[in-house]
């Protein structure tokens, strides 16, 4: 059921180095489709990442104004020279390598994680795509948002074997002929007696956490109701 990030990743992964030039590595993006590439150095480790908002920043923030003898008023030419001294943008927009447009560090994951955890680093960086490295650092991978998605758009076969299977059979050690499962759109339903109650309830939480999963319609019924009544004050 925990779907890890070495199961949906690309290892065919387009890289640069931190010598590549900026149309080095424009023309890497555009060739591979790609919106960031991780930057290596010459054992493969991650030592950054670069984007195209890295890129676009030397446009963003390049020179314009000695233009036809234009000469533009003091205050602006002020603010120019002051917006040129701070920000990470601005100082990337002199950058000519990869080394000096580069994010760094990168923000990486490892090929065991969980794709939960890899969503999750994604949403708190604001990132798309995640190097995946070993534990020495070096590139063995990526991962986007588009390969999680893919783990989702499950079929209701694949569900319902993985259901049966991984859950009623294996961890709780049910009777394939007590219980039934059936999927349509990824709403689970389950059906059939099982031994104790709380094996009932196990099986509707574990189910809802298979990946692909939209709901679960619970009709498990039980021969012995083993958890303790409630009483209230």
């Amino acid at each position: 059921m925990r779907v890890k990030v070495k199961d949906v990743m690309s290892t065919q992964v387009a890289s640069v180095n931190g010598s590549s030039s900026f149309k080095d590595v424009a023309e890497v993006l555009i060739a591979h489709g790609v919106s960031a590439v991780p930057v290596v150095d010459g054992d493969g480790h991650v030592i950054g990442v670069v984007s195209e908002a890295d890129l676009l920043h030397k446009e963003e923030f390049k020179e314009q104004y000695y233009r036809e003898g234009y000469r533009p008023p003091l205050r602006t030419r002020l603010r120019h020279r002051l917006s040129q001294e701070g920000g990470d943008g601005r100082s990337k927009s002199r950058g000519d390598t990869a080394a000096e447009l580069m994010t760094a560090p990168a923000v990486t994951t490892r090929p065991n994680a969980s794709i939960v955890a890899a969503m999750r680093l994604m949403e708190e960086h604001g990132v798309k795509r995640l190097p995946v490295v070993d534990d020495e650092g070096v590139l063995e991978g990526i991962i986007s948002r588009h390969d999680l998605l893919r783990v989702f758009v499950r079929s209701d076969a694949g569900i319902a074997e993985e259901v049966c299977e991984e859950i009623l059979e294996h961890s709780l050690w049910a009777e394939p002929h007590d219980t039934a499962v059936t999927v349509t759109h990824g709403i689970v339903t389950l059906t059939g007696r099982m031994h104790r109650r709380s094996e009932a309830q196990l099986a509707a939480r574990m189910t809802h956490r298979v990946h692909g999963v939209v709901d679960v319609i619970d009709k498990l019924e039980w021969n012995v109701d083993d958890l303790p009544a409630w009483r209230g004050r």
